[in-house]
This record gives C-alpha cells, sequence and structure tokens, in this order.
C-alpha cells in the first residue's frame, strides 16, 4: 500500500502527524506537493512528482492546495482530477473541493438539500450590493467567494459604511457575497466528520463576532445538539465529502449551517477532545482501500 499527501511542508502539523501515524502501520507514505505536479499527454507519467509516477499510489488525502492566479488554481485542480482518472483514491475528491471552496454554490447546495444557512445575496453589481443590504436587514457580512480562515470577511451594519466598501469591491472586479448576520453571542461551533460520522467538535467563543481560532477565539469541548449532528452528516454527504470541518450557528430558536472545509485542519480540536483524529482518518482511509 502506497500513500500520497497533498501539501507544501512535511514539517506542517497535520502532515507529520500523517505521515507518521501511516509509518507506524508500515505503510509507505510520501508528501507531494502540489506546486511540483507535471502532467504529460502522450508520454508517462501522465502526472508525475518528481519524477515518480502518482499513479503508483493507492490514495491521495489532500491536506493542502494553496492559492495562486486562475491559471494555476484550474490546473491544479485538473490535475487532482487526473489523478482520480487514472485509478488513484483522491481524498477529497476534486469535484468536492470545489464545490465547499466555493461559498455560493456551498450555500446554494445547502438550500437545495433543504439545510438551514442564511439568507444571502450574490451579485456583481453595486447597486444590487446596496439593495441586497437594505433587504437582508441593513446588518449583513460580506465574505469573498472563496477564502478560509475568516480572512477577507468583514460585518456592516452602517449604509454609509456599506456604501464605502461595496465601492472599493467595485474597484477590484470582486463578486458581492452578502449574507445576513445571524446573532450567535460570539460563539460557533465546528464540527469534525469522517465518512458519515461525526467524530468530535468544539465551541469556538470569542469577544468579537469572528470566532475563528486563527481571529482569536477560544475552543472548549462542545457536544452538538442532535439537529447539528444531522445537518453536519446531510450538508457533508451533499458535498460528497470523506472528511470535512462543519460551521454551525445555534441560536435559541433554530441552527445555520455556515460553511464546509474539504481540507479541514483539527490541531485545535484535538486540544479538547481525548479521540487521535488523525488516527481516525488513517483508519478510515486504510478502510476504504481494503
Amino acid at each position: 500500500m502506497k500513500v500520497g499527501i497533498i501539501g507544501s511542508d512535511r514539517k506542517e502539523w497535520h502532515i507529520s502527524r500523517l505521515l507518521k501515524g501511516f509509518e507506524n502501520r508500515g505503510v509507505e507514505s510520501h508528501l507531494l506537493p502540489v506546486t511540483k505536479l507535471i502532467a504529460r499527454i502522450g508520454g508517462t507519467p501522465r502526472i508525475s512528482v518528481r519524477g515518480f509516477g502518482v499513479d503508483e499510489y493507492d490514495t491521495v488525502i489532500v491536506r493542502r492546495v494553496p492559492g495562486g492566479t486562475a491559471e494555476q488554481v484550474f490546473y491544479r485542480m485538473d490535475a487532482l482530477r487526473r489523478i482520480e482518472d487514472m485509478g488513484v483514491k483522491v481524498i477529497n475528491p476534486a469535484r468536492s473541493i470545489e464545490k465547499a471552496v466555493d461559498k455560493y454554490y456551498t450555500s446554494a447546495l445547502l438550500e437545495e438539500e433543504g439545510i438551514n444557512t442564511p439568507r444571502t445575496i450574490v451579485t456583481e453589481s453595486f447597486s444590487e450590493a446596496m439593495k441586497a443590504f437594505k433587504e437582508l436587514g441593513e446588518d449583513v457580512v460580506v465574505k469573498p467567494l472563496f477564502g478560509s480562515l475568516g480572512m477577507g470577511i468583514t460585518r456592516i451594519s452602517n449604509e454609509d459604511v456599506a456604501y464605502r466598501v461595496f465601492r472599493a469591491l467595485e474597484m477590484t472586479k470582486s463578486v458581492y457575497y452578502i449574507q445576513e448576520f445571524i446573532p450567535h453571542g460570539g460563539k460557533d461551533i465546528r464540527v469534525f466528520i469522517i465518512g458519515d460520522q461525526v467524530v468530535a467538535s468544539m465551541q469556538r467563543v470569542s469577544d468579537d463576532w469572528k470566532t475563528n481560532i486563527s481571529s482569536g477565539g477560544k475552543a472548549p469541548p462542545y457536544t452538538p445538539s442532535d439537529e447539528a449532528i444531522e445537518m453536519s452528516q446531510k450538508a457533508s454527504k451533499k458535498l460528497g465529502l470523506m472528511y470535512t470541518g462543519v460551521d454551525i450557528i445555534e441560536t435559541e430558536d433554530e441552527a445555520y449551517v455556515i460553511e464546509l472545509n474539504s481540507t479541514p485542519g483539527w490541531e485545535g480540536l484535538q486540544s479538547v477532545t481525548e479521540l487521535d483524529i488523525t488516527e481516525a482518518l488513517i483508519d478510515h482511509v486504510m478502510t476504504k482501500l481494503r
């Protein structure tokens, strides 16, 4: 058995633990930097990294696909699809990563599945963005269509501020992704799913409305409600993810799925759970390859 891990740095916390975990089980595993992939048409190997054919691997775990130019991102995702076409199991699949990384498409799929998610308006028009601000209650969260870790996210509850922010986004030819703000008392939930099972969860708590650990949020252990568990499982299945972090906001009346992460980290989550999440993921991968 041979496992590849798509990432960039073998010393990175998640990658080093995965490599060590597979080594402890006698499984050959290697880091495959996605920026080093070479693709060939009319030659072999069809996809290689540093001279080694990726088709020699039984599975490839995607830990990180870095950003870049549109050409770079499209090529990297095309390469992952080609690897799948060669019969290598890719976790998570390229199509599922594309669904999850696109906030609009994720929101649309959640609505299609009947999963509660905040009202959202997406447009390329400044004037329509201003109308959306009013339609969504004049308290909104503006997000980049692509991105994670809370980067580039702004809460706006003032019309003059909305005008200035939307004009700035117009100058950069950005897409306006505008979502109603759901009051949550500085708390949300991260549910971690492997396969179809919730294996760990935590509540993220912050003095600010942003709760990301990267933005300074704290993470006490938390047992999610049955509703949150069911929503997470349905959302993960809808996007075809084999492992994912699902972000949920719970109010007094209902819960909302905010987004799903297709290359989720679990370093913070590991600190509040006894289960070894790395080993649970490796168990799942090994089961899929039997």
